[in-house]
């Protein structure tokens, strides 16, 4: 379906059902789609809301607004459009760093944070040359195998999940590629994080080479004392088609354990599931 946000149309899969809906944002490059194995674990007992981001998927591509603000902006008039009223955001990376914005801002309805191989809310630590680089993973089919291999993957996929992740680059818009390259990831908005009053979720990649366990100890993790955190061994940044199992598994155990009784704001004990290894 089609939904206006800030005078364009953002194209929103919206499948399943169940009194708590997720919102899934996507990586740059990505698109609603990326979530696709995810939400098939999920359905059945979830709402699942997976926008494609503007200049991505099958979203309109405005010539400016690519900012983490306009990102964040643009789920919650998706939210407020589809009426919900008890939801979770889920974000990957890029959408990773605007669900955190979001979930800073107290919307109504918001029960929870998962943060899925995100981007900080700080300015991610790259320079000039890496992204040069950037500016052609997503050049050609060949570049963007390149890429996949030696950047964003850490485990294999399935084919139809490689296709997918090239056919999604490949679509990406110029102004949405730059948008997050020269905005993106300058935006600094981490002095919102401590705004954040639900549960929150921190799952990385053990072979993470974009947001690495590093990055996501020191930059993510501090932001958010009581969060559950959760290591998946031999995986990278991809963590959506590389571990949609464990993804689901993890969402689940946060909608039964902590939606359900939440942790106080005073505490400061962090909880892992079993079958997950701690970040820490």
């Amino acid at each position: 379906m089609k939904i206006s946000s800030n005078g364009i149309q953002l194209n929103v899969n919206d499948t399943g059902a169940g009194d708590i809906a997720l919102i899934f944002q996507h990586h740059w490059g990505g698109s609603s789609l990326t979530w696709k194995e995810v939400v098939v674990r999920l359905r059945d007992r979830f709402r699942c809301v997976a926008i494609d981001a503007r200049g991505a998927g099958d979203s309109d591509a405005p010539a400016t607004g690519y900012g983490t603000e306009d990102h964040a902006r643009d789920a919650l008039n998706v939210i407020q459009a589809l009426g919900l009223t008890r939801f979770v955001l889920v974000g990957h990376s890029m959408g990773g760093k605007s669900a955190q914005l979001l979930a800073a801002k107290r919307p109504t309805g918001l029960l929870g944070l998962v943060l899925v191989a995100s981007s900080p809310l700080s300015p991610m630590a790259i320079d000039e040359a890496q992204r040069a680089q950037m500016r052609v993973a997503y050049r050609d089919r060949s570049a963007i195998e390149w890429t996949l291999e030696n950047v964003l993957l850490g485990s294999p996929i399935s084919a139809p999940s490689r296709e997918q992740l090239i056919v999604d680059a490949l679509r990406l818009s110029a102004e949405a590629s730059s948008g997050w390259i020269d905005i993106g990831t300058r935006d600094n908005f981490s002095k919102y994080a401590a705004d954040t009053e639900v549960p929150v979720v921190i799952v990385a990649g053990e072979l993470d080479r974009v947001d690495p366990p590093p990055v996501v100890k020191a930059h993510i993790v501090p932001q958010y004392p009581t969060a559950q955190v959760s290591l998946l061994p031999n995986r990278g940044h991809l963590l959506p088609v590389e571990a949609p199992h464990e993804v689901a598994t993890l969402i689940t155990f946060m909608a039964d354990t902590r939606i359900s009784a939440p942790q106080t704001a005073k505490s400061t004990k962090r909880s892992t599931t079993p079958t997950m290894k701690s970040l820490n």
